[in-house]
């Protein structure tokens, strides 16, 4: 028996070119709420999701991030960030895992509604953190994880099988 949910994982690529068409507001929206399904330790939903159609602040962004130049293609990107604020009782938090898992809800979610996506990391380098916290005025409590550029995939991309049977261990290492 098929299982949709093993299928949509496994067929996950990174689409890095797109075509340029746009996503439109309600389909962002509903990848942001996929994110927000994700699960999160002690559920303090330390997330928090800026959306960026407007071609400049792309434009901005792509140039200033060595690995985020499918930007100047991307018709829009959210940029998952973590707030401190909502982070608990601890700096550190749990709000890497927390912010992860909702991005790669956003991803799964992109490849389930046809668009294509890829997760250029933002944190732990400083001078990409400080470049998006500047391009998008992020508040002093707010790190920005990663930028996911978002459009309709241009070409082919095919699905990585990176099964590793040695990666395995049962019982024990």
């Amino acid at each position: 028996m098929k299982n949709d949910a093993i299928t949509l994982i496994m067929n996950r690529k990174s689409v890095r070119s797109f075509t340029g068409q746009v996503v439109d507001n309600e389909t962002l929206e509903k990848l942001a709420r996929a994110g927000m399904a994700a699960p999160s330790a002690k559920n303090l939903q330390p997330w928090g999701f800026v959306i960026v159609t407007n071609r400049d602040t792309l434009d901005k962004l792509a140039e200033r991030l060595p690995y985020a130049k499918m930007l100047f293609e991307a018709p829009a990107a959210i940029v998952v960030c973590g707030d401190l604020a909502k982070a608990g009782d601890s700096p550190e938090g749990y709000w890497v895992q927390d912010c992860s898992a909702a991005t790669q809800n956003i991803l799964l979610a992109a490849e389930a509604l046809g668009l294509g996506a890829v997760w250029t990391g933002v944190h732990p380098r400083a001078d990409r953190v400080t470049t998006v916290k500047d391009v998008l005025k992020l508040p002093d409590n707010v790190i920005p994880l990663n930028v996911i550029p978002i459009g309709y995939p241009k070409g082919e991309h095919q699905p990585k099988d990176k099964f590793k049977a040695e990666n395995i261990h049962w019982q024990q290492w």
